[in-house]
């Protein structure tokens, strides 16, 4: 593909005279086609009368913007195409949070595409993700293991740590007992062991507590029936 002529570090510069307001139109080196026409035009803004650029020159330019297009084209009906492909599959994407810039895979069924500016984006349940964002093509039985998985680690995060666990987390605790201990041995796989050894140490704490507690409760019973008697 030709480049365009008198552009010095994103600046069109004809004789000394610098465009500089048509370098906002390119981010990080990739220029789209109309990005591409406001270059062009912006140089024969600036050009010398005097000295003026070569019709042939021009002719290679647009013959340059026209193969862009083209590219730019091919592209998006690449882009459409890989997406159609997976409508009814299950995926894994890449989700990045704008703010923060945190980036967490996500998966779920493809539902339908969409295109945008000639961009296909899938739409998973009410959410859409740029086709450039997929991960992995998987098997429903993956990706509810991995669901699961992720959903145990979150509420694991959520817990305060073990110095800081009282009862009123006991419900957490026992509803997280009851999830893993439910896994088979293909979910459990999606946890790290490290995981599994931490939680059975929440769940140690908590039966400590509740014994505990259990038997401040015991003998305080005992204190108020001695006192009656």
């Amino acid at each position: 593909m030709s480049s365009v002529a008198n552009i010095v570090n994103g600046d069109i510069v004809n004789n000394g005279v610098a465009a500089s307001e048509a370098k906002n139109t390119a981010k990080s080196g990739d220029l789209d086609k109309e990005a591409f026409l406001q270059l062009l035009v912006t140089q024969m803004k600036y050009q010398d009368p005097l000295e003026p650029t070569d019709n042939t020159e021009y002719v290679s330019q647009l013959a340059t913007f026209s193969e862009l297009e083209q590219m730019t084209n091919l592209v998006a009906s690449s882009d459409l195409t890989r997406a159609s492909q997976l409508v009814g599959q299950y995926v894994t994407v890449k989700d990045v949070n704008e703010n923060t810039l945190e980036e967490k895979i996500v998966g779920g069924k493809v539902d339908y595409v969409t295109v945008e500016n000639g961009k296909g984006y899938l739409n998973i349940g009410e959410n859409k993700y740029s086709i450039d964002n997929l991960d992995s093509v998987v098997d429903e039985k993956y990706l509810n293991a991995y669901n699961l998985a992720n959903e145990f680690m979150s509420s694991m995060s959520a817990l305060p740590t073990l110095a800081n666990l009282t009862t009123s987390y006991r419900d957490v605790i026992d509803n997280l007992s009851g999830v893993l201990d439910d896994m088979t041995t293909y979910e459990k796989s999606f946890l790290s062991q490290a995981t599994i050894v931490d939680f059975g140490k929440y769940r140690d704490r908590m039966d400590e507590l509740v014994h505990i507690e259990e038997a401040e409760a015991a003998a305080a019973d005992d204190d108020s029936e001695a006192e009656e008697a």
